[in-house]
């Protein structure tokens, strides 16, 4: 049996599935609105997401809307009360990402000890060069 999508045929459009989820702050929204276990508002998952403009918080929660992976609930308030939370799709992000997530936790000296080998060895070999 054939797949449908392939993402290493340059047209097939899960590349662009692929590149949403691998976006810088996507794994973090994600993440974010799943530890809570519920909806979040703006200023909440601004303060939870440390480092997050609220510029890229706005893109970032846009694009996963336009995908179907957040809701947004406006309730209509004054002032504006807007909740996001994630949908079924959203939710389904929820294991791999937290795999991702545990990974890169876990190897994180692995990650930083390679890095300054190599930064050893790139000094090391500037260092020779005259």
């Amino acid at each position: 049996m054939s797949k449908a999508y392939d993402v290493m045929a340059a047209s097939c459009p899960s590349r662009t599935v692929l590149h949403r989820i691998g976006a810088r702050w996507t794994i973090f929204v994600i993440t974010a609105l799943a530890d809570q276990g519920g909806p979040m508002r703006f200023t909440e998952l601004k303060r939870y997401i440390q480092g997050i403009t609220p510029k890229v918080l706005t893109e970032t929660l846009r694009a996963l809307e336009t995908d179907g992976l957040v809701l947004r609930v406006d309730h209509g308030d004054n002032p504006p009360h807007v909740d996001y939370a994630l949908t079924e799709l959203g939710q389904s992000l929820r294991a791999p990402l937290a795999a991702v997530r545990e990974w890169a936790e876990t190897h994180v000296p692995d990650i930083l000890e390679s890095q300054q080998r190599a930064a050893g060895s790139a000094a090391g070999a500037a260092g020779t060069h005259h």
